[in-house]
């Protein structure tokens, strides 16, 4: 399945595992990569010689292409980071909540590829506008920090806006072949998929989340405010329902991710030997299409049954034309 992302990304299969913060760390990645897709390593957790490390061990993993998520609005010296993703053999730097002007010109002197998160068509515009390579339109179903638009709505109107310059990858709700086949017709060259990795073996969880992951419905996830002071996806749990409750305001971003931690409500990056973690309150982004994982399955052959999935539903509509 050979779309404009497999070319820019030079990989086989145009699905792209989100670089989600505390989950996506280098066994995840390793395996999507390996498997022909592209992984990508979610750092917004990681200290910097963390980061280094993971991004080393990924490297040991695989040859194949991988990539590194960083968010934009974080307080961090971005052009030191980036330089380390870029000396670490990373092929692409993603960046989100905000685009990320000031090293744009440094991947591309480097030959790495910049793309951007975006949940408003006017995102997407100013990206490209910026010189980034590929956006992610990324609707509102979606886990973590997520904006308001829907991902049916969203992904035409960036592929009309922008799509004839750069890639357009569709995200939010997608977790099987299907999803997939929808955005190809949409106009997108591709998905980008997080909730799905999160009930693998390799992903990275606390004590609890890939289970309520698996136990939950369509209806199981809520936005707040509560872990990161940003609209944020999330399992619902008695954390969000007491402080939404409360009337309390959020702190601005990232104070909110303190106090959540302070309240021992967030170990988002620890492991499943995290002590002290109760899953009723915990920090577990999460998108709408939850309802539909039943099961762990191992990464590598996710990216697979997306592409054939997405390969059986695409010639289901073609006999129908």
């Amino acid at each position: 399945m050979r779309t404009r992302l497999t070319e820019a990304l030079k990989v086989e299969h145009p699905v792209m595992l989100a670089g989600m913060g505390g989950v996506s760390y280098s066994r995840l990645v390793a395996a999507v990569s390996a498997a022909g897709g592209f992984g990508c390593l979610g750092a917004s957790t990681m200290g910097d010689e963390q980061m280094v490390a993971e991004i080393a061990a990924v490297r040991s993993l695989t040859d194949r292409p991988f990539g590194v998520d960083l968010l934009t609005a974080a307080p961090q010296d971005m052009p030191a980071k980036v330089q380390a993703i870029i000396d670490g053999g990373a092929s692409v730097f993603v960046a989100g909540l905000g685009v990320p002007r000031e090293v744009i010109d440094q991947c591309h002197e480097q030959d790495v590829l910049v793309v951007n998160m975006c949940g408003k068509v006017h995102h997407a515009v100013a990206a490209v506008e910026a010189g980034c390579d590929l956006v992610v339109a990324q609707g509102t179903e979606a886990g973590g920090h997520t904006g308001q638009v829907a991902t049916m709505a969203l992904v035409p109107q960036v592929v009309d806006a922008v799509g004839g310059e750069v890639p357009v990858v569709a995200a939010g709700g997608i977790t099987d072949g299907r999803g997939l086949a929808a955005a190809l017709t949409l106009g997108a060259d591709g998905v980008w998929v997080g909730t799905r990795f999160i009930a693998t073996p390799e992903a990275r969880a606390v004590p609890g989340y890939k289970d309520r992951l698996l136990a939950s419905d369509e209806a199981g996830t809520v936005i707040t405010r509560a872990y990161t002071g940003k609209t944020c996806r999330v399992l619902r749990t008695t954390y969000v329902e007491e402080f939404e409750a409360s009337g309390a305001r959020p702190e601005p971003f990232p104070g909110q991710v303190i106090r959540s931690m302070t309240d021992g409500a967030n170990h988002l990056g620890g492991g499943e030997d995290t002590p002290d973690v109760d899953p009723d309150r915990e920090f577990m982004p999460a998108g709408q299409g939850v309802g539909a994982i039943t099961e762990l399955v191992p990464a590598g052959d996710l990216v697979r049954s997306f592409v054939d999935e997405a390969t059986a539903a695409l010639g289901r509509a073609d006999a129908l034309a």
